[in-house]
């Protein structure tokens, strides 16, 4: 009897070692310490942010009633203080927890730009933004960081079991996606289709998918594209008494000399071709004259661009100081879509080299951070948000210096703008949250066991970044 008892309590105590055992194994990983570059690049941004835009924001002193001329930087550096507040808390999460809201988080995202494009309100001819509770919302914003978290959800979850690299339902998968998110955008702009169009092929090459997929991803996104172009040429009116506007398209003449000539063009809603033409008018300006610049007239629609220039000139090698920009006074938008230029004016070359080597080397840590992850899930993610981030920031800068033609594109983290800083902020948050708690491939065999029964199922690929 005592022999048989003796036998019982044993197996029971077997037993509970070993569900104590499996319950060790999937408890959550401890946390690591956040990256401090990726932590330094998000200060440092933060901290131009704040001088520039008060340089930049001189335009709009004369309409802000409360805080007196520092009214506009007090919004800004409460809306920093808000993003600082996401970002805590995002990097205080655990990355496996970001899967549960990605498409909920997508689909609201969708919903306010269908509502957008339909009654949102009309920024710069085209329906860009929406009021909630008196903040005005962007919901482009919500869209970019929404097809960085999806495509990197179902790039995860489609990898190869016996190759690198993803299969063909998680290639056709995203890009359906990117599909849907780049119609929404595609009418408030081509930049940021094409950006994020560029974002997924980029995604697509780190995950491993073959070049020759990719080229047929391509050759989709430029039939869908070529479809849209189209559409918006044909598209019959839906706003008869639309305000019109004037355009000047520039052309060359068999003489070589250089012609303006005047097109009415309706608001973003009024008539067939109204945005395809802003579209062919802003491409003929930038490549119809190459005569330098300051041969060039400044007029009404390029003062953007030429005030820019000045501004560039004028801050020379090492800028004019904090505070003593002369441009932003006439400058058009210097808060926001040119707020580069101030940067470079009052900061010279030294400065805009700075700011854009920070960007750069956000890539570089999130790739380095990227290649020590053992899963594929945080590995894509974390690359993912850095190539959103630092592909809109080059947009902005070769839009600002004459590389690209004018298009708003905000600068992440130093233009004016909510929507853009609380997006950046929580996608800055969910980079540093990679970087506390995935485990490196190097690290001991426990550890990565622990971590893959931590996670779901579905997101215990390897990482085909290693490679």
């Amino acid at each position: 009897m005592d022999s048989n008892i003796s036998l019982e309590s044993q197996a029971d105590a077997i037993a509970a070692g070993a569900q104590s055992s499996k319950t060790r194994l999937k408890a959550p990983v401890i946390a690591g310490k956040p990256d401090r570059h990726i932590w330094g690049i998000y200060i440092l941004l933060c901290l131009f942010s704040t001088v520039e835009l008060y340089s930049a924001s001189s335009r709009e002193v004369s309409a802000t009633a409360q805080f007196g001329v520092l009214g506009p930087v007090v919004r800004h550096v409460i809306f920093l203080m808000i993003g600082l507040g996401i970002l805590l808390f995002m990097q205080s999460r655990h990355y496996s927890e970001f899967k549960r809201f990605t498409y909920l988080f997508a689909i609201v995202s969708i919903g306010m730009m269908v509502y957008v494009n339909f009654f949102g309100e009309v920024v710069n001819d085209a329906r860009r933004s929406m009021t909630v509770l008196g903040f005005q919302i962007q919901p482009a914003e919500f869209i970019k960081l929404s097809a960085v978290a999806v495509v990197s959800l179902i790039m995860a979850r489609n990898q190869k079991a016996k190759d690198v690299g993803v299969t063909d339902k998680g290639i056709w998968a995203s890009a359906i996606w990117v599909l849907v998110f780049c119609g929404l955008l595609a009418k408030q702009g081509l930049t940021n289709t094409a950006l994020l169009m560029a974002m997924s092929l980029s995604m697509m090459l780190i995950g491993g998918v073959a070049f020759k997929k990719m080229g047929i991803v391509l050759l989709v996104y430029a039939v869908c594209a070529a479809c849209f172009v189209l559409y918006l040429g044909l598209a019959p009116s839906k706003d008869g008494d639309a305000a019109v506007r004037t355009e000047l398209a520039v052309s060359k003449g068999s003489d070589g000399s250089y012609h303006t000539r005047e097109v009415q063009v309706t608001g973003e809603e009024a008539e067939k071709g109204g945005r395809l033409q802003t579209w062919i008018n802003r491409l003929s300006r930038y490549g119809g004259d190459d005569r330098p610049k300051y041969e060039q007239k400044i007029d009404a629609l390029n003062r953007q661009e030429m005030y820019s220039y000045m501004a560039q000139a004028h801050g020379g090698v090492t800028g004019v100081g904090p505070g003593n920009s002369r441009e932003a006074s006439r400058l058009p938008l210097a808060f926001s879509d040119f707020i580069y230029s101030i940067v470079v004016e009052e900061c010279g070359l030294v400065g805009g080299l700075l700011v854009l080597v920070l960007y750069l080397w956000l890539l570089v840590r999130a790739s380095s951070v990227a290649s020590r992850c053992s899963r594929a899930y945080p590995a894509l993610l974390v690359l993912g948000i850095a190539v959103m981030i630092v592909l809109q920031a080059l947009a902005h800068m070769a839009i600002t210096v004459g590389a690209a033609p004018v298009s708003g594109q905000p600068l992440p983290l130093i233009s004016k703008g909510g929507s853009s800083i609380i997006i950046t902020s929580v996608a800055f948050g969910m980079m540093l949250s990679v970087s506390r708690h995935a485990v490196r491939h190097r690290s001991k065999r426990t550890e990565i066991k622990q971590e893959i029964d931590a996670l779901p199922e579905d997101l215990r690929a390897e990482n085909p970044t290693q490679l």
